[in-house]
Order: C-alpha cells, then structure tokens, then sequence
C-alpha cells in the first residue's frame, strides 16, 4: 500500500517540474529582449563580486605576491585569532556597531516619516518643491559634504557657534571625539532622507484609494487612517529594506569616515572598514587584513539571514 501511494506523488512531481520547465521555456522565448537586458547586470555581478572573492584565500595564508596565491604558506586561522586577541577588537566593534545602531534609530525611520508627511500635503506645487529640495543633497559628492561640515565645524564656524551659544564648548568640532557620532548620521540624514523616501512614496502611491474611503465612511480621520491604512500598506517595503538594512549592519560609509576622522578621533570614529583600509591598503598585510574584511562579511551574512527567516515567519514577508 505504501509503495502504491509513493508512485503517484512521484509521479505528480515529475509532471509539475516538466510543466514548470515548460513555462520557464515559454516565457524566455515570449520575453527574451528583457532577459538579454539582464546580461550586462549578471556579467557585472560575476566580474566584479564573484570572482574576487576567491582572493579570500589569502586570509589564510601568509600572502607575498612574490609567491603567489598558490605559494603563499597556508596559516589557517592565524589572522583572525590575531584580530580578536588585538588591543583594537573591542574598539573597532563597539564603534562599528554603535554608529550602525544609530543610523538604525534615526536614519531608517525618518524617511518613512518624510514620505507620510509629504503624502498628506494636497499642494502637488509644494510637495514637489520640499521633494527637489530634500533629494538634491543626495547627488553632492560626500568629499563636497565632509568640506562643507569642516567649514562649518571649525573654530568659527556655524555649528560650532551653534554650540558654543548652547553652552558647549568652541574649537574644531570635528576634532573632538564626542561630537564625531553626531555629525556623522546627522550629515547622512541630511544626504539621504529624501532619495530614500522615494521608494516609500512610490509604494504609497500603490495603495488602493478605496481603502481610504471605505475608512472615511466609517468615521476614521486622517491619523487613523494612517494607522489602519498606510502603515499596514507600506508594512512589506518597511519590512523588506529593513532586513536588508540589517545585512549592512557591519557595513558604514567608511569612505566618508576617512575624510572625516583622524588619529584624534579613533577612540569614536575608527570602524572596522577603516581599520582594513589602514592595514591593508596603507600599511600593505593583505592577509591580515583580508581576514578582517571577511570576518565583516560573514557577521552581515548571518544577520542578514537569521532576519530574513524570523521575518518569514513573522510576517510572511521575506527577501526568499
């Protein structure tokens, strides 16, 4: 009896794979311009981010580029129990996660707010004006910003006059550890706020309207609305560039922090990415830093993945 229910299940999945094959068939042949589209993006992926990465065998061994990747003795796990054991582990993780929590707590939320806002204006002159406005400073370069918060982080320049009439102290702010976390996420949310409220606002446009007048006739006002409506409706895109937030989570604008900091500021600026810019790029020990840099990557993979499997099961939505 057992034997004779196995066969049909078999059976059955033999046929919906060949149905399965068949529609992918069908579909390249129908769509096969789009899919030569893809070409250049793959190609991309392949020469740029695949391929290097079997230059991580050199986090194993005791690389010389005299020897080669084949000649180089192989060391094992030598690099990374000599970052762990290092007097800067503790620092460079600590700083690394602290900055990431913060762009977390203020830099994710605000332009989920900045797209609620801008949904509720009814002026289609003014709304677009505040959103040319909050997306042009995107486009500046990041070495134009970090000039410009110099000039205005010196001994008389705006921000520092700010704080001075605050009670705070003068001098070149971004000299002084304790007002460099600061500056960072609050120059990225000014970059950043709004091209990354684009994407909330495209997926409020893409909520059904007779949704809100089914809530208005009801009695709902507008906060309610928000509640029951909006926020459920942009719940999958929050949830969705969440998780792949949280694969960054080891991952900062390091080029932006090397503009900004200097050997003044390590004890709050010097994050992993800069510390494997230094050893590696600066100081010339590939291996070591190597290990570094994968040590990095396999932290955002993990997160990146637990998240994504709490979230399938949370919400049902998930990057796969």
């Amino acid at each position: 009896m057992a034997n004779a229910a196995i066969a049909p299940s078999r059976a059955l999945k033999e046929q919906e794979k060949k149905l399965k094959r068949h529609l992918i068939k069908r579909d390249f042949r129908q769509n096969w311009p789009v899919y030569l589209m893809l070409v250049p993006v793959i190609a991309y992926f392949i020469i740029f981010h695949y391929l290097p990465m079997g230059g991580l065998a050199i986090a194993f061994e005791d690389f010389s580029f005299r020897q080669g990747f084949w000649g180089s003795p192989f060391v094992g796990f030598k690099h990374f129990e000599n970052f762990f054991s290092s007097i800067y582990f503790g620092r460079l993780l600590s700083n690394t996660l602290i900055l990431s929590a913060y762009g977390f707590l203020i830099s994710f939320p605000l332009p989920i707010v900045l797209a609620l806002l801008l949904n509720e204006v009814r002026q289609p002159r003014f709304k677009k004006t505040v959103q040319t406005i909050s997306y042009l400073p995107y486009f500046i370069s990041v070495v134009v910003v970090v000039g410009i918060l110099q000039d205005f982080t010196k001994s008389n320049g705006l921000l520092t006059q700010l704080v001075v009439a605050l009670g705070g102290e003068g001098g070149n702010l971004l000299g002084k550890p304790e007002y460099f976390r600061a500056l960072f996420i609050g120059s990225n949310v000014w970059a950043h706020i709004g091209y990354s409220s684009i994407i909330y606002i495209s997926a409020l446009s893409g909520i059904d309207q007779e949704l809100y007048e089914a809530a208005r006739i009801d009695g709902a006002g507008r906060w309610k609305q928000t509640l029951h409506v909006t926020l459920p409706g942009l719940a999958p895109t929050i949830i969705i560039l969440f998780i792949m937030r949280l694969g960054e989570v080891m991952t900062l604008d390091y080029e932006k922090i090397l503009l900004m900091y200097g050997p003044g500021t390590y004890s709050t600026a010097d994050i992993i990415q800069t510390y494997v810019y230094r050893v590696g790029l600066v100081n010339g020990d590939y291996s070591y830093a190597s290990a570094v840099g994968l040590f990095n990557s396999v932290i955002n993979f993990i997160v990146i993945f637990v998240a994504n499997k709490i979230s399938s099961k949370v919400s049902e939505t998930s990057l796969w």
